[in-house]
């Protein structure tokens, strides 16, 4: 394999504008991600950026980022169209998207993902999984869960379906990091697939990937990263990277 690791980002989110620039200890969070993405050593690593500001921005930081439509629906999009500029040979057969609002993210879990497809040949879609047991958590919309399916192997497994939904029974309730492995083949034919009904119906993308019966596989982790979504977030993260400051 030869992956290639591509962050999405834009200025427009809706809850917390402008957060690709937002400071962290210094550095703007973009590029504390690309930082992580760095740190991993399986491939090339570039931002797709929806703005020109993140462009130079990450560019001052000494790394590279691809200008992408501003219109594109999607992260998903986004990483094609900046895979497409960055690799017209086609060299890269496989793309880790890594979301652009994880500052703090554990290389290990863009390894994961490219494990993981090198493991499973079957393997469409490579994400990550972590066991929750809080109350709040397993009852929050905003919090997403796999539910997988094990074999033999306790730190992988088959993903069945996504949802917010409450999940009732006994067993652990695996929470969703929304980061991605994709075959290139897996990614153009997502992308050129018109969102389906459970996608429109729980807001969530990865399950068109499902409905079009492409095969995506989790990965364990030990903890779930730090996400900034929202204002409390970016305090909580600049109080983790002031904390871990020397």
């Amino acid at each position: 394999m030869k992956p290639i690791v591509l962050i999405p980002a834009r200025m427009a989110a809706t809850r917390l504008p402008g957060k690709p620039l937002a400071d962290i200890a210094g550095q703007p969070l973009i590029v504390r991600v690309l930082r992580q993405a760095e740190a991993a050593g399986i491939g090339p690593v570039a931002v797709a950026a929806g703005d020109a500001e993140i462009v130079r921005a990450v560019e001052a930081a000494g790394g590279r980022a691809v200008l992408t439509d501003p219109a594109l629906p999607s992260g998903s999009d986004r990483i094609l169209a900046a895979l497409n500029a960055l690799d017209p040979e086609r060299r890269h057969d496989v793309v880790i998207n890594l979301q652009g609002d994880i500052p703090f993210a554990d290389p290990g879990l863009v390894k994961k993902c490219a494990a993981l497809l090198e493991e499973q040949p079957d393997c469409d879609i490579s994400t990550i999984i972590v066991a929750k047991s809080a109350p709040d958590e397993l009852r929050n919309p905003d919090v997403v869960k796999a539910i997988v399916s094990f074999g033999a192997n306790p730190k992988a497994a088959r993903a069945l379906y996504f949802t917010r939904s409450t999940l009732y029974g006994d067993g652990p309730v695996w929470h969703h990091i929304g980061v991605y492995g994709y075959r290139r083949a897996a990614l153009e034919r997502f992308t050129a697939a018109p969102p389906s009904p459970l996608e429109r119906r729980e807001k969530l993308e990865q399950l068109r990937a499902l409905e079009l019966g492409l095969s995506i596989w989790a990965a364990v982790a030990d903890q779930a990263p730090i996400e900034v979504n929202s204002p409390d977030d970016l305090v909580q993260a600049q109080a983790y990277a002031n904390a871990e400051s020397p």
